[in-house]
């Protein structure tokens, strides 16, 4: 485990790397542009154990990475641990039958996708996702896990937005963001 001064310095470097585009996608909204830090390969590859490290001591069956940029954290995060690699999509991107979950959004719904044969029956998932803002992908993606049968380890995200109260509406799970803006 990272000792707590180690874990600091880690939050600083990366915040560093994040860039605040304001008025993006519309005004009023300060978007928080993380393709600096994708693009160093150190922040990187910092990145990816450190969305693991709670759960490294335990087995993981499946990570689950919600489109787009949660594919993103997620695929090398099932490389690093040696699971399997589960994509959660908008509707109509999948080939094959789907099990599929309407959300709530601050202006309407929306509609995520599993593969109905993506976990099994007892099978461990992390979940892993760019940002939590108010918890409705997020709270979607582990009720898909669990009406496929999965137990949901944990959620693990890059940036939390804890302004948003986004865990509020994840009390059930284990949570871990490595970035907090609040």
């Amino acid at each position: 485990m990272i000792a707590a001064g180690d874990a600091e310095s880690r939050t600083e470097r990366l915040k560093a790397l994040v860039r605040d585009i304001p008025d993006f996608p519309k005004p009023g909204i300060v978007f928080k542009d993380i393709t600096p830090l994708l693009e160093s390969p150190e922040a990187f590859n910092e990145v990816v154990p450190a969305l693991w490290e709670p759960w490294e001591k335990e087995a993981l069956d499946k990570v689950i990475g919600v489109e787009a940029r949660g594919f993103i954290f997620a695929a090398p995060v099932a490389l690093h641990c040696g699971a399997g690699f589960v994509p959660i999509r908008k509707p109509g991107r999948l080939p094959a039958e789907v099990e599929a979950e309407e959300y709530e959004l601050e202006y309407g719904t929306d509609l995520i996708e599993i593969h109905r044969d993506a976990i099994g029956a007892g099978e461990r998932a992390l979940i892993v996702d760019d940002v939590l803002a108010t918890g409705g992908t997020a709270a979607a993606a582990a009720r898909l896990v669990e009406r496929l049968g999965g137990e949901v380890a944990g959620i693990a995200f890059l940036i939390e937005l804890s302004f948003l109260a986004g865990r509020s509406r994840l009390d059930n799970y284990r949570l871990h963001s490595l970035i907090e803006y609040s």
